[in-house]
């Protein structure tokens, strides 16, 4: 599976200008983007809806800046993947 969000997008995106922490922003993408997959019933990868996208990019955030607080709350994210939550009976 590609990751959703490249490690370069996700690095502009934290504003962070050098490559000393890649290893861990990739760790960070690939872990937000399991924990979305988990939840939405579309592929979380390159082609996933944009707003699926930012939500990845929006816990990798979380967890970067909050490195100490444990777990980014899934609430920082649900208005954007609300449209593309699987149904669960």
């Amino acid at each position: 599976m590609t990751q959703p969000v490249s490690v370069a997008e996700a690095r502009a995106f934290l504003r962070v200008t050098d490559d000393a922490e890649d290893g861990l922003i990739g760790l960070m993408i690939e872990a937000a983007a399991q924990r979305i997959a988990a939840v939405v019933s579309v592929a979380v990868d390159a082609d996933a809806p944009a707003a699926v996208r930012l939500a990845v990019m929006r816990l990798v955030a979380h967890a970067y800046e909050q490195r100490e607080s444990g777990e980014p709350p899934m609430g920082l994210v649900e208005a954007w993947i609300a449209p593309w939550r699987a149904v669960r009976l």
